[in-house]
Order: C-alpha cells, then structure tokens, then sequence
C-alpha cells in the first residue's frame, strides 16, 4: 500500500515538473487552482472509498461473497449518480466552480479554466477506479490494484511530454494525459472484477433496495460532512494563497511545498487505509480466527506507534530531498517562496503518523460520524487561523494553518482511542462483562 500510494504524488510531481518547463507561472498557478476545485469535487464522492473497504472488508471477514457482490455494485451505483452531476458541474460551469478559488478576471483563469474543462471528462473513469481499488483491497487484495497503478501511472508520465511539447499541446496536453490514463484504469478495474466474481451484471444494473444501500448511506452521510470540511479547508488555504499576489508565485510555491508534504504522507496514507480494512477484519472475525475487539485494540495500538516512528523518519527525509524538488521549477522566486512552507510541511509529517493511522481505525471500526465531529472542529480551528497567519507570516502563515488542523485533528483521534471508539478500553470490559 505503501508503494501503491506513493505513485499519485510521483505522477503529480511529474505533471507539475512539466508544467513548469512551460516557463509561466500562470500556468502553474491555473493548474493549481483547477485541481483543487476537481478535487473538492472528487473529495465530495471519495467517502466511497472508506465505506465500501470497510463494508466489504466486514463481509469478506464473514465469507460472504453475496454481501462482497452487494458493497461493491451499490458503491459503483452512487458514483456513476455523482460523477454525471460533477461532470456536468465543471464542463458547462467552469468558471463558477472556479471562483471559489480564484477571482473572475484574475490572470490565471484562462489556463485554469481550459483545464478543469478536460478534466471534467475524467469524473465518471476516476471513481469507478477509485471503487475497484477498494473493492480489491477490502478482500486483502492490494497487489491486483497496484499493478493498475503502476500501468496506469507509466501511460500518463509517457503522454505528459509527447502531449504537451512533441504534439505542442500545452496545457491541454496535461490535462489529456491525465484523462487517458483514468479511462484505461476504470476499464481494466471493471474487467477484473467481473473476472473475480465481485460484481454481477444482474446487481449492477439493478436499483438496490434500501436495507442493502443503507449502511453505505449512513456510513456516507457521515464520511460526506467530513469531506466537506475537508473542502472547506483547502478552498479556503487555496483561496488565501491565491490571494497573497497576482502574479502566481505564492501560487506555484504553494504547489512545491504541497508536493513536499504528498511525498511523505503518502506512506502514513498508505498505513491508513491498511488500517481501514484491518480494523474490521479483526473485529468482524471469530475468537477462534484470533480476531475480537481486544485484537482490534492490540492491532490498532501497534499501527499507531509505527504512525510515530515513520512520521518523525519521514519529516526528516523530506528536508534531505527538499533541495531535489526544488529544482523541479526554474523560477527562482518560487523556489525561494517555497522553502520555509516546505519545511513546515515536512515538520508537520510528525502529527500526521498519529493523525493519519488514528482516522483509519476509526473509519475502520465503523465510528464514522465520531471522524466527521472530529474533523468539523479542525476546519473550525483552521479557518480562525487563516484569518490571523498569513495576514502576518505570507504563504508560511497557510502552513502555520495546516498545523493548526492537524493538531485538533490529533486530539479527535485521542478521544476516540481512549474514550469513545469500538475499540476503546471501557467498550472492551463492557463488551467482555457482556459475555
């Protein structure tokens, strides 16, 4: 997983280095604000991910295969309902979706707006990817998605360069490299989850009824309003950054000093989504299996000292590579304005091995709406202070920002490992006296 996970920031790390050699910063900075605002709007549908691995994780942990077929098929029943809406959003309304990011006639709407109009195209193939991935991973499956992956990736790194300079498609040429890539990805996952008997034509194609769709809804309903906090969040980082100057260069540095926080907390991302389908599976197993809420509990205590150990390795790491990615760019403002945010990002790696795992077992044990308070409060702290920092300390304010959300955010998962949760001491003596 760990592997899996690090290919996404890689791949962008590859589309911004040839972004960059465009020699604009406008159009870094358009790119910049239209994948944002893509993906607020792939965020709004990404709770399927951690409901769907968790509802068949739980199945497949009871072997059954009916139940794995019904998890799977309702999932790809609600994305192909948001991904015609999300389509239609970005390609006919681009430049109202934008604005929540940029102002109507700042300098790099244009670029932002030819580019969130390709990618609008990629909405229904992405989440249908984003199903199959969990889908093979809620059956303890992670090779099955990796290989994809690895395919999928090499196509959209190959086309990045021919489409962009050898076919003179700039921009465009980025964007459709991205497209093509997520098309060949939602083809091959549907192949090879009819080949294993996950989906049925006869389901597929069925409107499922409500006992069946329910836990997905209950679980999504939850998962939703923490996604929008989640959006809130990083609309409001984006929008502040925008708003530091007009020519793009807090814009593109924010972008550098992102991608210097993806390439570590990919693999404490990685760490949560194993959490995410090992916490059930334990839970859901028999005693004779050696699962039962105290393996849960012993599973769940060991992930989170490893979150520990590989946040501080992994902050330290990104300060080595930091001088590597800056040259992913050749405009010396940029690199310069990224710097400081860059080493924040890398500090903050600390918090997130806690944060990051913690939130897996608590999507993992089912407690979605105890993640979702917790994460609603942290965009609460965050906003108040992105009204105060970088009015004082520029972009190196935003991160301070950053710091303030994932610090409320350890402080949910705190509450939830020793209080609230499935897996919480007190729920286990409850549970064991019960018995």
């Amino acid at each position: 997983m760990i592997i899996n996970f690090s290919i996404t920031p890689l791949v962008g790390a590859n589309d911004l280095f040839w972004t960059n050699r465009m020699g604009n910063a406008l159009i870094v900075a358009g790119q910049a604000a239209a994948t944002q605002v893509f993906n607020s709007g792939f965020w709004l549908a990404s709770f399927l991910p951690s409901v769907t691995s968790t509802l068949v994780s739980k199945e497949n942990a009871k072997g059954n295969k009916d139940g794995v077929q019904d998890a799977v098929c309702q999932a790809l029943f609600v994305a192909f309902l948001i991904a015609v809406g999300g389509s239609y959003l970005f390609f006919n309304h681009a430049e109202k979706a934008l604005s929540s990011v940029l102002e109507v006639h700042a300098p790099a709407m244009q670029y932002a707006k030819l580019y969130l109009g390709i990618r609008a195209f990629s909405f229904l193939p992405a989440l249908i990817a984003l199903v199959g991935f969990s889908a093979f991973r809620g059956i303890l499956d992670v090779k099955t998605p990796f290989i994809i992956s690895v395919l999928t990736s090499a196509i959209n790194c190959c086309l990045d360069p021919i489409l962009i300079f050898g076919f003179d498609m700039g921009l465009k040429g980025n964007a459709l490299s991205t497209l093509l890539s997520e098309v060949v990805s939602a083809i091959t996952f549907l192949i090879l989850l009819f080949k294993r008997d996950l989906i049925k034509f006869s389901k597929l194609f069925r409107l499922p009824s409500w006992s069946k769709l329910g836990p997905l809804i209950k679980g999504g309903f939850a998962m939703q309003l923490r996604l929008i906090a989640f959006n809130i969040t990083f609309i409001a980082v984006a929008r502040v950054t925008q708003g530091i100057d007009s020519t793009g260069v807090a814009a593109a540095a924010h972008e550098m000093a992102l991608q210097t926080f993806q390439l570590g907390g990919v693999v404490l991302m990685a760490l949560s989504v194993v959490a995410q389908i090992v916490i059930p599976n334990e839970l859901h197993s028999s005693a004779k299996q050696g699962g039962g809420i105290r393996a849960a509990r012993a599973t769940s205590n060991r992930m989170m000292s490893w979150g520990l150990i590989l946040g501080a390795l992994l902050g330290g790491l990104q300060v080595m590579v930091l001088p590597w990615i800056q040259k992913a760019t050749p405009i010396l403002e940029v690199r310069a304005a990224a710097r400081t945010p860059a080493i924040l990002a890398s500090a903050l790696q600390i918090l997130n091995g806690l944060v990051f795992i913690g939130e897996g077992v608590m999507s993992g044990c089912g407690d979605f709406m105890q993640l979702a308070i917790s994460t609603i409060v942290a965009t609460l702290g965050c906003l108040l202070a992105l009204d105060y920092f970088p009015e004082h300390y520029d972009l190196t304010g935003v991160w301070m920002g950053f710091g303030v959300f994932n610090v409320l955010r350890l402080g949910g998962v705190v509450i939830h490992q020793l209080k609230t949760g499935a897996i919480a001491k007190n729920k286990m003596e409850a549970a064991e006296k019960k018995k």
